[in-house]
């Protein structure tokens, strides 16, 4: 199952083999560490569960692995957090599928399939987040927990309509098409084909067919050739367009979009990935904590109202220890904003255990 899964290019672990024990008649089944994960309580662990954060974005996660799934024509049968990887990806998190025991594949899933994968995921997520609110002492807080995975059926809901859903737009509307064509490649989704269908008088239905959500990676690695997660090189590529602006207004003269993306790797990217590197050490992904301090800058600059650059940010961000879950178990944690949860002491993040 796990190598189907690799040949449709979902989000999964990567199976490497099997080590048998004949005469036990037990087998292991051993997959490809997945580099710069994480297990949902580490991911949780250090800031409180509450809206907002990286419980919210860690729903999105969940919702958005079972509609690529579905959306496949596969059926999970087990969804739940324990089953589950998560990578932080830019501003997002990424859901891996880990444990496919219970998965089947089929042409095209039916309604009843997809409703009944998505009761099993909803009460899941509500165990696992009502058993680690418990574990962090806060039993008071398991009723929201449970209303809170409640949310991911809405989440999915929202994402499977805005993915399969015919709209009505006038005939010859083509800024209906352009709006609807960009609504999706903000979520990701690189387009296969457009199809205007007969509607009722003087409208047409837009049906589009959209491909795997790398819209934003792909549109990074023509330009630059780095690969990276599809929320990364969404940030990474805003970034590139501000440097190559600010090029142009500076040096008066049009700058490319080749030579932008050029001296936006060697002038910007690179000599702070090696300055981060440094600080992370090799445990992390520096490619997402360079978008950590994109994301420093931007709160530091939007409460300060102005913007404070990108070195101000770096001092900031690596006195602060360059917090990320991914890091020691001694440094704080990003939250959705960062300020804050850097502003919080050390035992304010700490678990209560």
């Amino acid at each position: 199952m796990l190598l189907r899964l690799e040949q449709l290019a979902l989000p999964s672990v990567r199976a490497i083999g099997i080590a048998v024990r004949p005469l036990e008649d037990t087998a292991i089944l051993v997959t490809e560490y997945l580099r710069h994960s994480l297990q949902y309580r580490r991911l949780l662990m250090r800031v409180p569960l509450t809206a907002g954060g990286y419980r919210e974005r860690l729903l999105d996660a969940m919702a958005s692995l079972l509609v690529d799934l579905h959306r496949a024509g596969v059926y999970w049968g087990d969804c739940s957090l324990s089953n589950t990887l998560f990578r932080r990806d830019g501003g997002t998190i990424q859901a891996y599928l880990v444990d496919a025991e219970t998965s089947e594949t089929y042409a095209a899933l039916s309604d009843g399939q997809r409703a009944y994968d998505l009761d099993v995921l909803v009460e899941n997520v509500a165990f696992g987040l009502a058993d680690l609110a418990a574990y962090q002492g806060h039993p008071e807080a398991m009723d929201e927990q449970i209303a809170a995975a409640e949310s991911v059926r809405h989440r999915y809901t929202a994402l499977w309509r805005e993915l399969h859903d015919q709209i009505d737009i006038q005939a010859g509307d083509r800024f209906a098409i352009q709006a609807h064509i960009r609504r999706l490649n903000e979520l990701g989704f690189a387009i296969g084909e457009i199809e205007l269908l007969p509607g009722e008088a003087g409208t047409v239905r837009l049906r589009t067919a959209v491909a795997q959500r790398d819209f934003h990676a792909r549109e990074l690695a023509r330009r630059t050739g780095l690969v990276a997660l599809e929320g990364q090189a969404r940030l990474l590529l805003n970034d590139l367009r501000e440097y190559r602006a600010w090029l142009t207004y500076f040096e008066r003269r049009p700058v490319s979009s080749v030579e932008g993306a050029s001296r936006w790797q060697a002038e910007v990217l690179e000599p702070y990935l090696d300055r981060l590197q440094a600080v992370i050490g090799p445990g992390r992904d520096p490619l997402q904590a360079y978008c950590d301090l994109l994301e420093h800058k931007w709160l530091r600059s939007e409460r300060a109202r102005q913007d404070l650059g990108l070195e101000a940010a770096f001092a900031s961000y690596v006195a602060a220890g360059a917090p990320a879950p991914e890091g020691s178990d001694s440094a704080p944690a990003l939250d959705v904003e960062p300020l804050e949860a850097l502003a919080m002491s050390e035992d304010d993040l700490a678990p209560d255990v």
